[in-house]
């Protein structure tokens, strides 16, 4: 269950510690687009602030320190202006954002943002290309300890699951398909076998046992997966670069 009080606590607090300072609050993640999990997932915030000054940036301290008591990840602060700039460098994230947000306080300052999906793809291809290569440096690590390889599946998990998804806008599909559906999708799309992400999602998720499962053949598979994605995005984005 997501917790709408603790949500709500924030929003009283901030607003009381520097109200005239605070355009929008808004949550975004998980906890508005159906993903949400208790014990694993996490209630994101974004702040726009009219001044991010030490100065004011200070004034919400007493604020930030207990939201971190709440075992929740800092709020992302920014100007609307940062934010209007940031559509080119921050393309998936704020597509996310956009795409998955709720509104706890303040103006709408997403829906309305222009993402150069040119540069979404660009993204995509490159954070599949970085997340591979530091997959296979944990997994040179995590090789022969059971307990390794299951910490590394279930913490890279979501964020795979994540790219999965944005490399599946990347290739034409928008339909906006949420975590698991989007997996499947792209598997279908991409000629893979999606079965160790979506089992590991499962095992996050409290919806799976991990005792009877072979984890090295979960990484193996799991592996393979991500470099077929990988492969699939940059092929398809060379064959388009190359037909205009």
């Amino acid at each position: 269950m997501i917790p709408s009080n603790t949500i709500d606590e924030f929003v009283r607090r901030t607003r009381a510690a520097d109200g005239t300072n605070i355009e929008s609050v808004i949550l975004f993640g998980s906890a508005v687009s159906g993903d949400f999990h208790a014990g694993f997932s996490n209630l994101n915030l974004l702040c726009i602030l009219r001044d991010t000054s030490f100065r004011a940036l200070r004034a919400l301290t007493p604020v930030a320190k207990w939201w971190v008591r709440q075992k929740q990840p800092l709020p992302l602060c920014m100007t609307r202006h940062e934010l209007e700039r940031s559509a080119d460098v921050f393309a998936i994230e704020l597509l996310d954002m956009q795409q998955h947000h709720r509104v706890l306080f303040g103006e709408d300052v997403l829906q309305a943002l222009r993402i150069p999906m040119d540069l979404h793809r660009v993204q995509v291809e490159y954070e599949l290309r970085e997340k591979l290569l530091l997959l296979r440096q944990h997994l040179l690590l995590a090789a022969e300890s059971e307990a390794r390889m299951w910490e590394l599946l279930l913490r890279s998990a979501p964020s795979f699951s994540t790219l999965f998804r944005h490399a599946l806008i990347a290739l034409g599909d928008t339909s906006q398909c949420a975590r698991h559906e989007a997996v499947q999708a792209l598997a279908r799309r991409a000629g893979f076998d999606s079965s160790a992400l979506l089992w590991v999602l499962a095992v996050r998720e409290h919806k799976a046992e991990r005792k009877k499962t072979d984890v090295f053949d979960l990484a193996a598979r799991y592996l393979s997966a991500v470099e077929k994605v990988a492969a699939a995005v940059d092929t398809a984005l060379d064959s388009d670069a190359s037909s205009r």
